[in-house]
């Protein structure tokens, strides 16, 4: 009986197509670009569930160190992902997916001047995603010191906890400028509202950003097919829609 019992539960699990789930962990700035990528995979893959938590990549670190149960991890940088194979929790190479920009953008202020618009009297606020765990932060603040601007600019810095937040602080007008990734300027909300500046490359040098698989995500390859898949030439397109570069 037992055996027939068992036999049935596979036939309907073959036939319902058993879901294949992957935990993944997501640098804020992705949001937009990664939603259309998972929306178009699953679409492909039915059978397929992925839970994808944003937040900034230092935090997200943290979790995965601390046993949080993601089976990949996608940076804002290539360091975050190299601390998670030095604590032996990776299960593979660290690989390049993508590179970002950064650029400012203003709900109230002409950015045609470029990055000197910060140095504006109508600047009261400026926000930027905290350096300690938000490499786009990190970024910026190695670029405004090596333009010499983050002295005159330092009092009006509000931090946000990472890229999104600092993005909506923008947004909503708290701040009149913010620092944030390009991918989060070219949203239809941000670029139809307000006015952006990409940060010249010679100044402002592209994001590297890399994933890595987590161990334990053997047990579901889902994970490691979903990373193959969004660096796969069929995801260009999107990519290329939120301001990304990728490998060649």
């Amino acid at each position: 009986m037992k055996r027939i019992v068992s036999l049935i539960l596979t036939l309907i699990l073959v036939g319902c197509g058993y879901a294949q789930k992957a935990g993944i962990a997501a640098s804020a700035n992705l949001r937009y670009a990664l939603d259309e990528i998972k929306t178009q995979y699953v679409k492909e893959n039915p059978a397929a569930v992925l839970r994808i938590t944003y937040g900034a990549s230092g935090t997200l670190t943290q979790q995965i160190i601390n046993g949080a149960p993601f089976d990949l991890f996608l940076s804002a940088d290539t360091v975050y992902p190299e601390k998670i194979k030095e604590k032996g929790l990776a299960a593979g190479d660290v690989e390049t997916y993508c590179y970002g920009k950064i650029a400012i953008w203003s709900l109230s202020v002409n950015l045609s001047q470029g990055l000197h618009a910060i140095l504006s009297p109508k600047v009261k606020k400026i926000a930027i995603a905290n350096p300690a765990t938000a490499p786009y932060g990190e970024n910026t603040i190695a670029m405004l010191k090596n333009q010499n601007l983050y002295e005159k600019i330092s009092k009006k810095i509000v931090w946000g906890e990472n890229s999104n937040q600092t993005a909506q602080f923008a947004f909503s007008g708290n701040a009149e400028i913010g620092f944030i990734p390009l991918s989060l300027a070219l949203t239809p909300e941000m670029k139809n509202r307000g006015n952006y500046y990409v940060l010249p490359e010679e100044i402002c040098p592209s994001v590297k950003q890399a994933a890595v698989l987590v161990k334990g995500w053997e047990k579901n390859g889902e994970a490691a097919k979903f990373l193959k898949y969004l660096m796969s030439a069929v995801c260009k397109p999107v990519w290329e829609k939120y301001g990304y570069g990728i490998l060649k």
